[in-house]
């Protein structure tokens, strides 16, 4: 999960909007109110798609979201079944984070300490093997081999 998550509000404009997308490197922006209620998602494709001045002229409002407890192959299905990109994280109806698929992607890698044999998954080694203490330097990535 990415957070804290950049946001914009609902009047934001769509140039902010595209230039928060540029720099930041990122594909859609969650449209928050001023407690940090979900009110829609701006994309790339929105901005391509959809015409309008401001966040709230062109974002999705139909918006699928999950919260901090839902569990990681539940949401790979909502983005697979769903054929979406990302889903909001909320706890207690607020945002607190956000779910892509490159995040899930990145739990895909698999680091094995070349101290003690650990494995660790994420998109990046660990600083420090949590059963060892061996540092970021010994860790590779595990190759599985390939299947039948």
């Amino acid at each position: 999960m990415t957070a804290p998550v950049i946001t914009v509000g609902p009047d934001a404009t769509v140039a902010h909007i595209a230039e928060a997308l540029t720099s930041r490197r990122i594909s859609a922006v969650p449209v928050v109110d001023a407690s940090g209620t979900v009110l829609g998602l701006v994309s790339e494709l929105d901005l391509l798609a959809r015409t309008g001045r401001t966040a709230r002229d062109v974002m999705t409002t139909a918006v699928i979201s999950v919260t901090s407890d839902t569990d990681i192959e539940q949401v790979r299905r909502i983005l697979v079944d769903s054929q979406i990109r990302r889903v909001p994280v909320l706890s207690s109806g607020r945002l607190v984070g956000i779910l892509s698929r490159h995040d899930l992607v990145g739990r895909m890698v698999e680091w094995a300490c070349g101290v003690c044999g650990e494995t660790v998954r994420g998109a990046h080694p660990p600083l420090v093997c949590p059963k060892c203490g061996g540092s970021e330097d010994r860790f590779t990535l595990e190759e599985q081999p390939p299947g039948p």
